[in-house]
């Protein structure tokens, strides 16, 4: 179980998130709704160790984070970025082992057990085939799915992503979101998305955490949660949200934005 209890943080003095309580169940795909600026990423950094809440504290279990060293945390959880821009043009094999980081001594070389879990990742993304390539001449869809395998190849068992889909057309990122499902059911890796993608939510998530100016506005099952009302006070917009038969979850559809 990964927790925050009442956290508070700020950067120059001007809180950016305040009295912030989340409980992350293992086994749950968890996502992060709010507009611009309302703490989605800083919330995210919070919870994987980056940043030190200012009040408050983040726990894995019983341990606070801030008990655990950079090693430690990178062998409990995993983040995927919204950009990744590796300094040299790696193969997609050598940014999948970057994952095996962690559970290497300073100046110990990759074996065979960390390639072997290299190509397992790689396998789970679908993303075997470009093991060779290099990682700057591939498709946005297809570098995303790289950096998830990264992640997997970390082995653990939590996984944060920061806009998994931006920037990507549809049917990547169609394809990114039956990843994430996929992973989270047949591995049951916890995770925790932040996303601008209401639709996405909708279609992965089990429960929600909806963010407004620094607070959480709403937290709970996807169905309770994600409702026009939610839509209307989070972005000033009327939409239809309806359970969508064919598509098998809810779908939201944006009709006007509300003035004033």
């Amino acid at each position: 179980m990964l927790t925050a209890e009442s956290v508070s943080f700020g950067y120059g003095g001007a809180f950016t998130l305040t009295d912030v309580s989340v409980e992350i169940a293992p086994g749950s795909l968890t996502g992060v709704l709010g507009p611009n600026g309302c703490g989605k990423t800083t919330l995210l950094k919070l919870l994987c160790g980056v940043l030190r809440p200012d009040r408050g504290r983040v726990r894995l279990g019983d341990r606070p984070l801030g008990s655990m060293t950079r090693r430690e945390l990178a062998r409990h959880i995993a983040v995927v970025p919204q950009e990744t821009h590796p300094a040299f043009d790696y193969s997609v094999m050598e940014m999948v082992l970057m994952g095996r980081h962690p559970h290497l001594g300073a100046f110990e070389l990759e074996g065979p057990a960390d390639f072997e879990v290299a190509r397992q990742a790689l396998d789970a993304t679908g993303t075997s085939h470009l093991a060779d390539r290099r990682y700057m001449t591939l498709s946005g869809g297809e570098k995303q799915r790289v950096i998830i395998a990264s992640a997997l190849a970390q082995a653990t068992e939590m996984l944060l992503l920061d806009e998994p889909t931006a920037s990507l057309d549809l049917g990547y990122q169609l394809e990114v979101a039956s990843l994430l499902a996929r992973l989270n059911r047949e591995r049951k890796v916890t995770m925790v998305l932040a996303t601008h993608d209401l639709n996405l939510a909708a279609s992965v998530c089990h429960q929600l955490v909806v963010m407004r100016g620094g607070r959480i506005l709403a937290a709970g099952a996807t169905r309770e949660v994600l409702t026009g009302k939610t839509v209307r006070e989070l972005y000033d917009v009327d939409a239809d949200v309806q359970f969508h038969d064919r598509a098998g979850h809810l779908t939201v559809v944006p009709v006007k934005r509300i003035d004033g």
